[in-house]
């Protein structure tokens, strides 16, 4: 939501003047900082560092991931071989492919695409909350596979439980039916007087 020149008018001129935002949109921002779970991303940067077999960067979160290394060396350590090419350049395009490299490897891993962030979301850091879901996901499907780990970010995705019947089971099951529907080993409802129906006497 973006200030309007209704909005504007809404306040005093002192306040539009100095360009301060508009409460509106003040109060459109609030909610969105605050749906980002600090406790998670320790709790991520902690799994991360185990997985790494070293302690994540003292910068901040998407600073230490935003040329796409980390990202790549963390897949790699999951799934080794994940991406061939780590790019060490500067260059901004080659940061982004690293991000792009780990998001296509991490749906080779398991992941569902619903999973994933946009590259931009770290790269601009305008969309860490998806990043860190993301990452989640991964801490998930890790534990899923069998990794474990002192720090447990993730839920473990449950497996499927399929069950296979023997054919005596099945017949047992098909008979119990057929007496839910009115036969009893021989008993039927013959002779009975369907509802709404006199009975001659």
């Amino acid at each position: 939501m973006k200030c309007t020149l209704v909005c504007v008018r809404s306040i005093s001129p002192t306040v539009a003047g100095l360009g301060t935002p508009c409460p509106a949109c003040v109060s459109t921002k609030v909610p969105q900082a605050a749906k980002y779970d600090h406790d998670l991303e320790r709790q991520v940067r902690l799994w991360m560092g185990e997985i790494l077999g070293e302690p994540f960067p003292d910068a901040g979160f998407q600073e230490a991931m935003k040329d796409g290394t980390l990202l790549c060396n963390l897949i790699n350590k999951l799934e080794p071989g994940s991406v061939k090419k780590i790019k060490t350049s500067k260059v901004p395009f080659m940061q982004m492919e690293n991000i792009s490299q780990f998001l296509q490897a991490a749906e080779r891993y398991g992941l569902k695409r619903t999973d994933l962030f946009q590259t931009v979301d770290l790269y601009e850091g305008k969309g860490m909350n998806a990043v860190l879901d993301c990452l989640l996901a991964l801490a998930s499907q890790a534990k899923t596979k069998g990794v474990v780990t002192q720090s447990n970010p993730g839920v473990k995705v449950a497996a499927k439980n399929e069950r296979n019947f023997s054919e005596e089971v099945l017949n047992q099951s098909k008979m119990e039916i057929s007496l839910q529907y009115g036969s009893n080993k021989g008993a039927t409802q013959s002779g009975m007087t369907a509802p709404g129906t006199y009975r001659h006497l």
